[in-house]
């Protein structure tokens, strides 16, 4: 029996596509028979809306961060077979000052999580993190095996790629996660139509070649549309050039980290 996989979704900078990555790559390896956990854990709970689940008090991470429960306890089924979800809340915003107060206050998410990795319930647990590198994208990192940054094909996008990338380093050379890996790149929001795309993807892949991802997440209005409609992209519009992108997006995910 495998321990589950955990990959870390997060990038510093807000709407570049990183909850509907997550949302959608943890659908599209659901869809491919591989049990799938996505774990909420951004007080907008905008991934937990995005799977059609209300942001109601008292289903969160929170309490279990506090010693107050187990984290297996907070799992909810999707109508997705193979999805199952941790979901989020307005609460989830307060953790990020009151882990401070703890001792290893990066290794707290660690320590919760580390039971889900070997029950064998799921191949693969997914990290939405909070849009800012705060204690809980932190303890994120520290708590996975890989991180896979969504990065806008835009110029100021790429500036807080570095910061990434170093971030990483540093984890793994402080101790707090030697393991800790950059996965990959998934370049969103891409518009075929102009240069600047274009150029952004050349210059991340020039610099990073064996990172970035095949497919390309295009600017779609469909993948905006799903969320508000519970859905996520297969459900919603499982032929629309959004669905076909995550569709290869899931089968690279599955090839380099062998999730089957």
């Amino acid at each position: 029996m495998k321990n589950a996989t955990l990959f870390s979704i997060a990038n510093q900078k807000g709407g570049v596509g990183k909850t509907t990555t997550a949302v959608n790559l943890a659908a599209g390896l659901a869809r491919q028979g591989i049990p799938t956990l996505l774990i909420d854990l951004d007080s907008q709970a905008n991934a937990t809306s995005a799977l059609g689940f209300p942001k109601d008090e008292g289903k969160s991470l929170y309490a279990p961060l506090h010693g107050n429960g187990r984290a297996a306890e907070k799992i909810l089924p999707t109508s997705t077979p193979n999805l199952d979800l941790i979901p989020s809340e307005v609460d989830m915003a307060a953790i990020e000052s009151e882990l401070l107060q703890k001792e290893d206050y990066l290794a707290q998410l660690h320590t919760l999580l580390a039971p889900l990795k070997t029950t064998g319930r799921h191949r693969a647990i997914i990290l939405d993190c909070p849009p800012a590198l705060g204690m809980l994208s932190m303890n994120s990192l520290a708590a996975a095996d890989h991180l896979l940054i969504a990065l806008q094909c835009e110029y100021l996008a790429m500036e807080g790629l570095g910061q990434s990338l170093n971030l990483v380093t540093q984890l793994r050379d402080a101790g707090i996660n030697p393991t800790l890996t950059v996965g990959g790149i998934i370049m969103t929001m891409y518009d075929i139509r102009t240069n600047l795309c274009r150029q952004v993807v050349s210059e991340v892949r020039q610099h990073f070649p064996d990172l970035v991802f095949n497919a390309m997440i295009p600017r779609s209005i469909r993948l905006g549309e799903a969320p508000s409609h519970g859905r996520h992209i297969f459900d919603y519009d499982p032929l629309s050039p959004g669905a076909t992108a995550y569709a290869a997006l899931t089968q690279e995910v599955i090839q380099r980290f062998t999730l089957r």
